[in-house]
């Protein structure tokens, strides 16, 4: 063989070499939640803060997440111009469905941003042509949130820079937060609209006078679709002490005849709360934004807004928004724990139940990323407080950079749908009620699911060491997997092991304690290794403990509760719930469960689901004992 021939050879040698073992490895490596990696790293992502558009479509494959209605690329896209924000959608008397929206033929921000309206007559399935109700090329006009009376009158009201501001100093700004709080209506279901723009009374206060326009200019923003309480309606927005984003305080218009009279120009309007400051807390740093109200009994309402603390605070009012108490983290229970959430819309809605519901991302990021998956928490108000259940994932999108936000809550003939944007698409959403019926209901339900069940192992089972898995356990068919068992460890050494069905060379499922008194998790498939850990601290010497790890094949989750509570994280990490990148085929392994048998550990009971429970079917599971 030539001396050329002889090198083309070898290297033709070396790049096959390199593929197969790159096929061996890459699975391994890929997994955001890969076994031996630190138990935080495997969420940071140091993402740019790109238009979400730019991000790489992640390829769906033949997978159950094709059928998965949390998707949010199964969902109906509502038209825009290309940039679209707070698709918000009132019902009309005839049950089709107005949506309002921010929309421009360029980036958030950009000349030309306006606000349009297009009807749906098949639930969100498609949608007429766009109508103007501010033109694309007036001032900037944004964040429009309707609001539909009993007379089928729709009104909007939306942000408008009728001052045509266009720079501060020396220097060109976006002015989509600038000016005006205006509304126009419709009485033909959003066909035409209002010709006058008509200003709402929006008093100086002290952020106003000592923003950079010194209150000539105001600068504000709303994203609360108005509420009716009793007679009246209110609805909540920001203002900004400061050019962009700085100094934000909450406040509400609530308008006592808005319902019942037909002369715009007769309408009363209050601004609330009195006096010269609005809802917000010092402590909790420049950004408290994005305030929005619900109503509770006795003309009380309970008000959440966005900070940058890495949870979203909350106020109560119970003189109908005159008056607020002092801005606290919220909390799932008063005085309990704190809930998780970036900087990001965090949405509440009461709905025609009078039950609760709240959109957030359950993590304790600072920024604007990270709005991927959306998770929803159910509430009950009690005592004059909403009591939260533990969260469900809502919504995702396969890609993680994705980002998910600014909702709206659609219900109609006791169905469910929500919008959301990623800013450049929009997008309604079927929800299947029972998943937020089962939010409603946590720590009432005393149920176990037995849809999906292979093993539920007790007593002399378990006396055996071993236990078979009767069938596969392919999550790129099942969509995923659930392990629970009930177990009392008198020690807490790291690495006992609970259950085990590795086996070389194709995986397996193990349970196994960690050295920072916790349960980890481990999966793989011969190819792709992941694993996850549950919050630290959970586990008590001589306690029984009930523990569920849920693999959720969709969004490629892996979470665990924990004694009925969701880890999240608390203080030591920023997410208590880990991704993979890994498609996980067949994970039973050895296709038997070796079990411990060690005096330092007892195991009451072993369940094995080729499913991932929802997390309110592994609380009813604590509920039910073991």
């Amino acid at each position: 063989m030539n001396p050329i021939r002889r090198a083309i050879w070898n290297c033709w040698f070396l790049w096959m070499a390199w593929v197969v073992l790159a096929q061996q490895i890459h699975p391994v490596l890929q997994g955001r939640a890969a076994v031996w990696s630190d138990v935080a790293a495997g969420l940071q992502r140091e993402e740019a803060e790109a238009a979400p558009e730019a991000s790489a479509a992640k390829s769906l494959v033949s997978h159950p997440r094709q059928g998965d209605w949390r998707n949010i690329r199964t969902g109906y896209t509502i038209p825009s111009e290309n940039y679209c924000d707070q698709p918000y959608i009132v019902v009309l008397p005839d049950g089709s469905w107005l949506c309002v929206m921010t929309t421009g033929k360029g980036h958030e921000g950009a000349k030309g941003q306006h606000v349009v309206c297009t009807v749906s007559r098949d639930r969100g399935q498609s949608w007429s042509p766009l109508v103007d109700i501010e033109p694309a090329h007036g001032p900037e006009a944004s964040w429009a949130v309707p609001l539909i009376t009993p007379s089928g009158r729709v009104y909007v009201f939306y942000t408008y820079n009728g001052d045509h501001v266009s720079t501060l100093g020396n220097r060109s700004i976006r002015a989509d937060m600038l000016g005006w709080y205006v509304f126009r209506f419709s009485d033909d279901g959003g066909k035409t609209w209002s010709k006058e723009r008509y200003r709402l009374p929006m008093r100086i206060t002290a952020c106003d006078r000592t923003n950079d326009w010194e209150g000539k200019v105001q600068i504000f923003w709303g994203i609360d679709k108005p509420n009716i309480v009793g007679d009246d309606v209110i609805f909540a927005f920001t203002k900004l002490g400061r050019y962009m984003l700085e100094l934000g305080e909450g406040w509400l218009f609530r308008s006592s005849n808005i319902l019942t009279e037909s002369d715009p120009a007769k309408i009363h309007w209050e601004l609330l709360p009195e006096g010269e400051h609005g809802i917000r807390a010092a402590e909790f740093g420049s950004v408290q934004e994005e305030h929005n109200v619900v109503p509770l009994s006795n003309e009380s309402l309970y008000c959440v807004y966005r900070t940058t603390q890495g949870f979203p605070c909350h106020s109560y009012s119970r003189d109908g928004g005159r008056t607020w108490s002092r801005p606290e983290p919220m909390t799932y229970t008063p005085g309990g724990r704190r809930v998780k959430h970036p900087r990001a819309c965090p949405m509440v809605w009461r709905t025609q139940l009078g039950m609760y519901l709240f959109w957030f991302h359950n993590h304790g990021g600072r920024s604007f990323e990270d709005r991927n998956p959306v998770w929803i928490s159910g509430g009950i108000e009690r005592d004059g407080f909403i009591h939260w259940s533990q969260p469900e994932i809502l919504l995702y999108d396969p890609d993680p950079k994705v980002r998910i936000s600014y909702p709206d809550l659609i219900e109609q003939d006791g169905q469910y749908w929500v919008t959301e944007t990623q800013k450049s698409i929009a997008r309604v959403h079927p929800i299947d009620k029972t998943l937020l019926e089962g939010l409603w209901t946590q720590g009432k339900v005393q149920r176990i699911s037995h849809q999906s069940l292979l093993l539920d192992a007790t007593g002399k089972e378990l006396a055996t060491g071993a236990v078979e898995i009767p069938a596969p356990v392919d999550l790129t068919q099942t969509g995923g997997l659930t392990l629970e068992v009930w177990v009392q460890l008198s020690r807490l050494d790291e690495g006992q092991v609970l259950v085990d069905s590795f086996g070389p060379p194709h995986g397996g499922i193990r349970l196994k304690t960690t050295r920072s008194n916790g349960l980890r998790l481990e999966v793989g498939d011969g190819l792709s290794l992941v694993a996850w850990d549950s919050d630290p601290g959970v586990l008590q010497a001589g306690r029984v403990h009930h523990g569920v790890a849920i693999v959720d094949h969709g969004p490629q989750i892996i979470m665990f509760v924990i004694d009925g509570i969701l880890c999240d994280g608390g203080e030591t990490r920023q997410f208590g719930w880990g991704r993979y990148d890994a498609e996980l085929k067949d994970v039973r392994g050895t296709g038997k469960f070796q079990l411990a048998l060690s005096p330092e550990s007892e195991l009451l009971r072993v369940r094995l689901y080729n499913r991932p429970l929802r997390v309110a079917e592994a609380v009813a599971h604590f509920h039910a004992g073991p």
